[in-house]
């Protein structure tokens, strides 16, 4: 199995004394299959973290949220999840396909628990597991290079308390975005959004400050 590590993690490894330590957890605690445990773990998550890089190097990292089981595993070597309505702006999937490496990070905060993903992400706009998921748009499919349990000392212990109203679900109108309403935007949205603000009524900067703040955004 091809190490995870480079000249620089082994230099720090080697200053911090930690040498040791790191080879026996890439020889024997990475693995490149999905194990049993780790697969009901990522399929019983609503969010993730991930991250990309752009040509230049630089990285971006995203929330994604959405119902549980937001994350499908394929396959022991295979990871899906789809893309909803977003800002527009697409800088993880332009990073996915223009480079398509990948980290995944899943937390359970309540337990806590972590399970860490590398691997190489396509997209998709056509995939048979497209109707898995309600307005999905798109399918990002991960080959898994890497995957391991991460250590939880350091995760803060949090309580969920609701789903999102915007995640979509079956015979229920998904809420227009509150900053599709705003006044300056509306130039720039598509359509159907435009027509859907002036339904709900446009509001200015102020207004969707307030809403947010209340958490109502």
């Amino acid at each position: 199995m091809t190490s995870v590590y480079h000249a620089e993690h082994r230099q720090l490894q080697e200053a911090f004394g930690t040498t040791k330590l790191a080879a026996m957890l890439d020889e024997n605690w990475l693995h490149e299959a999905v194990q049993p445990d780790e697969a009901a773990f990522i399929e019983s998550r609503d969010m993730f973290f991930l991250s990309t890089v752009d040509p230049d190097g630089n990285p971006t990292v995203s929330y994604k949220g959405g119902p549980v089981g937001v994350v499908k595993v394929v396959d022991e070597r295979t990871l899906a999840f789809p893309g909803f309505d977003g800002n527009g702006m697409f800088l993880s999937m332009g990073n996915i396909v223009g480079q398509g490496k990948v980290g995944l990070l899943f937390i359970d905060f309540e337990t806590p628990h972590r399970v860490r993903v590398q691997g190489t992400a396509t997209f998709h706009r056509e995939d048979p597991l497209l109707g898995e998921w309600v307005e999905a748009r798109y399918v990002v499919r991960v080959a898994v290079h890497k995957i391991w349990v991460n250590c939880p000392r350091y995760i803060h212990r949090y309580q969920r308390l609701e789903q999102s109203r915007y995640v979509p679900v079956a015979c229920r109108k998904t809420p227009l975005a509150t900053w599709k309403r705003l006044d300056f935007v509306q130039d720039v949205l598509v359509d159907e959004d435009r027509r859907a603000a002036e339904s709900e009524g446009i509001i200015d900067l102020a207004a969707y400050q307030e809403k947010a703040a209340r958490g109502e955004a």
